[in-house]
């Protein structure tokens, strides 16, 4: 019966060190960025989409899992103005692209996370947009208590067809290219 008191005390120190090492970190949705490109055979567009809520996990100072949501209702160009503006932010949150009234959010959750030296990260997560999840692999930098990554896209893996050359002959120069880029930079 000692025996197993110590193994129950020793097992209890164990798992409280792992917890106590373990810290979540939130992120600032206000002062956190993600900013978009999408390029088209006559140009690009670019613009911004909002973090609704999202974490950092850190375990002895390294990062070992994190979780984000994104406010697809946010979704908004910048390099537009006036009437133009409007239709391809209305177009872009119509069911030709993020269908963001059925689809509100996007997610994104960590993992795998494998250090590669000097605050950098290969991290793999299931990237969850319009209700289709898929992985995605890429580098994370953390320096002090911000972060950055580039991540690109295919926007058909998630049902996205609108002008793709991929699903659509003769588009010419209607047609969209299948990626799009995300820059994105974390505060906690």
């Amino acid at each position: 019966m000692k025996n197993l008191k110590t193994i129950a005390i020793a097992l209890l120190v164990a798992f409280g060190t792992t917890v106590a090492t373990a810290q979540t970190k939130k992120i600032d949705a206000k002062k956190s960025t993600i900013n978009w490109v999408g390029k088209k055979v006559t140009g690009e567009h670019s613009g911004t989409v909002d973090f609704k809520e999202g974490n950092l996990i850190f375990k002895a100072g390294k990062v070992a899992g994190g979780n984000f949501t994104v406010d697809m209702t946010s979704l908004t160009s910048t390099d537009l103005s006036g009437d133009w503006k409007t239709k391809l932010d209305g177009h872009l949150k119509s069911e030709d692209f993020f269908g963001t009234e059925k689809n509100p959010t996007s997610t994104l959750v960590f993992k795998k996370i494998a250090a590669k030296g000097n605050g950098v990260y290969t991290v793999t997560g299931d990237l969850t947009i319009k209700g289709i999840t898929n992985p995605i692999t890429f580098d994370l930098a953390v320096k002090g208590d911000t972060a950055s990554t580039k991540l690109t896209v295919d926007r058909t893996k998630y049902g996205i067809k609108y002008s793709s050359k991929s699903f659509f002959e003769n588009l010419g120069d209607k047609t969209i290219y299948d990626d799009f880029e995300l820059n994105i930079n974390l505060v906690f």
